[in-house]
């Protein structure tokens, strides 16, 4: 970030060699996260990432993160996801699959407690979508050593990660307790259309890492190549890429959509 808390980020700037409007600075800035709806015509992702401090919060180095300190900064990187393609549905959303990126449909999100109150804490995160008039229910984790689950809760993300081999850090930064109070608190809406200048939207569309094979479960995550992706050769062969939000709603559950 250029400007973090009123105050430039110019101490020990470097800017970005292939983006000339980023670079990085002495700090970061860091925040509670909820990746609402991360797509793009061939892969989706929502994905919540708890921190151990409360709002917006300036960092630097290894609080931030950085390097080989990736776990030991105050937020989850990695966050806990729910990828239908990753979690072993690959015909569920996508071109002329179940949810057709060909056309507009509408994507729901639900937040729901322990004891389906307001006041309750936060247990799962729920995800249909509504196209042509037709409510579509989300995918299921398709492995048959774990749980079908269709939505992000403790138990999934526990389940999975130690599946995929990850690094269960939204555990150790609160998990669903820490990220619901986060949103209890407030949070802001954000959408815009961009590409990655890090790691070319692998973690979505894609094989990722690409030090592992594709056979191991949680490394696919999309039907891309593992060689796409990079910001020059979108920005060159898509310049016209376009992205319409409407009707966005908010409310109590089952007052958005009338389903």
């Amino acid at each position: 970030m250029k400007w973090i808390n009123g105050e430039a980020n110019t101490l020990d700037w470097k800017p970005s060699p292939d983006d000339k409007n980023s670079g990085v600075g002495m700090y970061g800035t860091c925040c509670t996260e909820m990746d609402i709806w991360e797509a793009n015509r061939m892969s989706t992702a929502y994905t919540a990432h708890p921190c151990t401090t409360r709002g917006q919060y300036r960092c630097n180095a290894t609080q931030c993160g950085d390097g080989n300190n990736r776990y030991g900064g105050v937020c989850d990187k990695d966050g806990c996801d729910f990828n239908s393609y990753r979690c072993g549905a690959k015909n569920y959303f996508g071109q002329g699959k179940q949810v057709d990126t060909n056309s507009p449909f509408t994507v729901v999100t639900q937040f729901k407690t322990s004891d389906n109150s307001d006041n309750g804490a936060l247990s799962e995160i729920r995800r249909f979508y509504v196209q042509n008039g037709k409510v579509i229910a989300n995918s299921k984790v398709t492995f048959p050593s774990v749980k079908p689950y269709d939505s992000v809760s403790e138990g999934m993300c526990t389940d999975l990660k130690k599946l995929f081999g990850d690094n269960n850090d939204f555990a150790r930064k609160g998990g669903m307790k820490s990220f619901g109070d986060a949103v209890e608190r407030g949070v802001v809406l954000v959408m815009s259309l961009w590409d990655d200048h890090t790691a070319y939207m692998l973690w979505l569309d894609s094989d990722y890492p690409l030090d592992k094979p594709n056979t191991q479960p949680g490394i696919s995550r999309g039907a891309c190549a593992r060689d796409s992706g990079h910001p020059d050769e979108v920005e060159r062969d898509y310049p016209n890429s376009s992205v319409k939000f409407s009707n966005i709603r908010f409310g109590e559950i089952g007052s958005t959509t009338g389903f």
